[in-house]
């Protein structure tokens, strides 16, 4: 993969009441991520950027809610989430202490 593209896969972690239940119990990970992007890809962002081996990578399209406005009809943005697991023993540390 190009070294841009590992930079612009992935959108950020997806943090939740079950994004935290998943990691608790699965050692599951949950990140937003580009609309295109492959498991392959996200599989090689993850373990450039965060140095851990991943196991296997589930991916979900969530498509965004229609609202109704003052203005009439909108739309929220589409998100494609990655539901990432880790090789046994392996964490990531999101707040960066060393």
């Amino acid at each position: 993969m190009i070294g841009e593209r590992i930079y612009k896969v992935l959108l950020g972690p997806h943090i939740s009441e079950k994004a935290t239940i998943v990691a608790e119990g699965n050692g599951q990970y949950v990140f937003r991520v580009v609309n295109d992007a492959t498991k392959p890809e996200i599989k090689q962002a993850i373990e450039a950027l965060f140095e851990v081996k991943v196991e296997s990578v589930r991916t979900l399209n969530h498509k965004g809610k229609t609202k109704r406005t003052v203005r009439g009809l909108g739309k929220r943005n589409d998100v494609k989430k990655a539901y990432v697991r880790l090789a046994e023993g392996q964490e990531i540390d999101f707040l960066g202490a060393e």
